[in-house]
């Protein structure tokens, strides 16, 4: 008999009808009632055993760990905690699991211990529901864009440009590490190496994307991206999914409006699909939170974070503005900022970002008109020659989650740009083309999917949201 799906089973309810369910188990109360799991559903399976009917040395290997296919009937459930259960007439022990060495027992595990069992982690429930989430995140992104009719871009991986100008980038090479071949002046030959240049991980596919923007008209990235920061913090990690549109004929209120039209459709797809997974990670957010001194704990839940960007409209606001907000703030007078907001051109801190969604405005924030100084070269430089066509969006508990602008199409200004910068045209050479064959405005933006996950899930690191997470010193599994 062919396996049908827990999650079918709750959607079907036919009860007295007979099935076939596959899964790991999560307890075995008594030699009679196990509760089967198959990643399906948060919910495990309640299968009631006739111990008459098993020999008594068989049920002793079935275990919490253990996989199993199971036939039985779907009945009525007699006791508590279910409405139906499975009165079971076959089971098939599909692989054993030794209960002194099985590390994900029925219990509560630190988020901790849970990284280095990385691998067995999804099979407990608080894991499952935000994989799962991560999944129809991931489904409601390429959605979004489809449906707009925006072409999927597969930017490289590898590359020779770095898209941020940070310079933390993981170099990609095959020359010997012991002893590279050396240029006259002592430098290391990259001209001897696989690709006759020095390359390294993408930071961001954003810059070939645009190529693809000025043919297609519209188009997304949405693939991984590395950063060699040493940072060992619950927000950064060295690998991350990236999305990334860009846009051809776009200025920067459209780029605003479409990022906005993006994120609360995305949210809204997994309101819809993920009820029950939400629900649960709702009540675990609650309860995290409960255990928090007064003063970190957070003044919205999750589902009402998530509804609070859903449900209203964002606010447009200069940076400009949001300095002189902050600066004549009650936090920045009282001088309960960790970082005092005393100038213009200071980059804004969570804190603050925080501060202008959750107490000022209430409600999510797009800011834009960024000074230049602490901006990207890319950025369209506005008639004040101080500030560009940047903008961020700000969400409560988390700050900025995405941010973007509108592209520099004219030459002379970002060949200008790029000097400034110190960046070496001759890397950006087809880059630059862009702007000599039929430039146009557009525009584009970023958005780690992982800090999205991060958003929608509740969850405090964001090594929790990425089935195998890669930060400094920990390449494990």
């Amino acid at each position: 008999m062919k396996a049908t799906k827990i999650s079918e089973i709750e959607q079907q309810l036919k009860i007295n009808a007979t099935f076939c369910v596959k899964g790991w188990v999560r307890t075995f109360r008594a030699q009679r009632f196990i509760a089967l799991n198959d990643g399906s559903t948060l919910d495990n399976l309640q299968c009631v055993v006739d111990m008459d009917q098993f020999d008594d040395t068989f049920l002793k290997q079935i275990t919490t760990g253990a996989s199993l296919a199971i036939v039985g009937k779907l009945v009525a459930s007699q006791g508590s905690g279910q409405k139906f259960e499975m009165q079971v007439t076959e089971i098939e022990l599909l692989g054993v699991s030794d209960p002194e060495k099985y590390p994900i027992q029925p219990k509560k595990h630190s988020m901790e211990f849970l990284r280095e069992k990385a691998h067995l982690r999804i099979r407990t429930s608080t894991f499952s529901a935000v994989m799962r989430v991560r999944s129809a995140l991931s489904f409601a992104v390429h959605e979004f864009f489809q449906e707009k009719g925006f072409y999927h871009v597969h930017t490289p991986i590898i590359t020779g440009s770095d898209a941020e100008g940070a310079g933390e980038m993981f170099r990609v090479s095959t020359l010997n590490p012991s002893n590279p071949p050396k240029n006259e002046d002592g430098t290391i030959a990259y001209k001897e190496d696989f690709f006759g240049k020095e390359t390294n991980l993408t930071v961001s596919g954003q810059l070939e994307a645009e190529t693809y923007a000025m043919g297609l008209g519209e188009v997304y990235t949405f693939g991984p991206t590395f950063r060699a920061e040493n940072s060992n913090t619950t927000r950064h990690l060295a690998e991350f999914w990236m999305i990334e549109p860009e846009m051809a004929f776009y200025d920067l209120d459209d780029n605003m409006s479409l990022a906005e039209d993006f994120i609360s459709s995305v949210l809204k797809k997994v309101l819809q699909r993920c009820e029950k997974d939400l629900a649960f990670l709702d009540d675990r957010f609650a309860k995290e939170e409960q255990a928090k001194p007064q003063l970190e704990r957070s003044e919205m839940g999750l589902l009402e974070k998530i509804n609070f960007v859903t449900q209203n409209k964002f606010k447009r606001v200069s940076y400009t503005e949001a300095i002189d907000i902050l600066k004549n703030s009650k936090p920045n007078k009282k001088k309960k900022f960790k970082y005092p907001v005393d100038e213009w051109g200071v980059d804004l801190q969570s804190e603050h970002e925080r501060f202008l969604v959750e107490k000022h405005f209430k409600c999510p924030v797009i800011l834009y008109d960024y000074p230049s100084g602490i901006k990207a070269f890319y950025m369209r430089r506005n008639e004040d020659g101080k500030t560009v066509r940047a903008m961020d969006i700000l969400f409560p508990g988390i700050g900025e989650i995405v941010g973007g602008s509108q592209r520099e199409e004219r030459l002379d200004v970002l060949e200008k740009r790029i000097e400034e910068m110190h960046i070496d045209p001759k890397e950006l050479w087809w880059y630059l083309d862009l702007r000599r064959f039929g430039t146009v405005p557009h525009s584009g933006f970023g958005l780690g999917f992982e800090r999205l996950v991060l958003f929608t899930t509740g969850m405090s690191n964001i090594r929790d949201v990425i089935p195998y997470p890669r930060t400094p010193q920990n390449a494990e599994f």
